[in-house]
């Protein structure tokens, strides 16, 4: 095994891919010689050239546009946008066209594509550089949605996402890109899209959370147990849509007690979907209302103030103790 932090990991799911399968090419503002703004596509240029490694004018409705039509003519198009806030440019393409391909003829053509974004806050960045808009993609019919929460399962997602029929929005949380480095793999690994992970196994609450919010969660459990005796059970959902319901009521059945993390403001947001399919299949297991720690309904703010807006562990223990208390 190697020891990698995520943008290696996301590269090296990349190189594998692109050695594997001539089909598979990158495509996006300054992937080629620059490497990308996160120097994500490092050293892709290199070894791939520019005929599967392309540099794209500054027009997203224009890279995933071209993206859809090489992959319905058999190619597997990487699609780059170099931050999700820019994705809106596109989203016509991706919401009318490689989301609909499939139902558009019957089944007899899919759209075999990956739209890769840099996703989320936490790097103090300026306006339309820090969304969070998974649920917006979620809500939308015929893409699927994952977003990692370190670096090997976010190789593996990406091989998964590379592999699928049908297009798949990633959401790499850039937050994460540098901060912490895990064992990879030395053989290709896949996750299956669909599937949550229960990254630590508790009893007394269940904390949904997926992409850098992950992170919080385990600080969060690590000062509950220290300081309370509490062991919570943590699900990575990974895959935002389809959203694993299963394993989240099996969680709930156990625990009886549940908190949703999750940066996107919080109306309409993914902990919305998630309470609702709590209270569809679960609601007689809960023994306290569900809590949410998300960001707020405003734009997110950015240099001095971001901090406040994103859940931190001390947002989470709150809330945790908070349905603990209830009776």
């Amino acid at each position: 095994m190697a020891e990698m932090n995520m943008a290696k990991a996301i590269n090296l799911a990349m190189h594998e891919a692109m050695e594997r399968d001539k089909r598979v090419l990158v495509m996006g503002e300054d992937v080629g010689p620059d490497e990308g703004v996160f120097r994500i596509t490092e050293g892709l240029h290199a070894k791939f050239g520019d005929k599967r490694v392309i540099d794209t004018p500054l027009a997203e409705a224009g890279i995933v546009g071209t993206a859809i039509g090489m992959a319905i003519y058999g190619l597997r198009p990487i699609a780059e946008i170099q931050f999700s806030g820019f994705e809106y440019y596109a989203y016509h393409q991706i919401e009318m066209h490689a989301g609909r391909f499939r139902n558009r003829t019957r089944g007899r053509l899919s759209c075999p594509m990956v739209i890769r974004c840099p996703s989320g806050g936490g790097i103090r960045a300026i306006e339309h550089h820090s969304e969070s808009r998974e649920a917006i993609y979620a809500h939308s019919p015929g893409l699927k949605v994952v977003m990692p929460s370190g670096p090997r399962n976010a190789r593996a997602l990406l091989h998964a996402a590379i592999q699928d029929p049908d297009p798949v929005i990633y959401y790499e949380p850039k937050a994460l890109y540098r901060l912490f480095k895990e064992d990879v793999p030395e053989t290709v690994e896949t996750l299956p899209i669909g599937r949550a992970q229960v990254v630590q196994e508790g009893k007394d609450v269940t904390i949904v959370a997926y992409g850098a919010m992950v992170r919080p969660a385990i600080d969060a459990a690590e000062i509950l147990e220290e300081e309370d005796g509490i062991r919570p059970e943590i699900i990575d959902l990974l895959t935002i849509a389809p959203m694993d319901t299963e394993t989240i009521v099996n969680s709930v059945k156990k625990t009886g007690r549940v908190i949703i993390v999750h940066e996107g403001p919080r109306t309409c947001g993914i902990g919305s979907e998630v309470v609702a399919r709590i209270n569809e299949f679960a609601l007689m297991y809960l023994e306290a209302p569900i809590r949410r720690v998300t960001g707020y309904d405003v734009p997110i703010p950015y240099f001095a103030r971001e901090k406040a807006y994103l859940p931190d562990a001390d947002k989470v223990v709150s809330a945790v103790r908070e349905v603990l208390s209830f009776n």
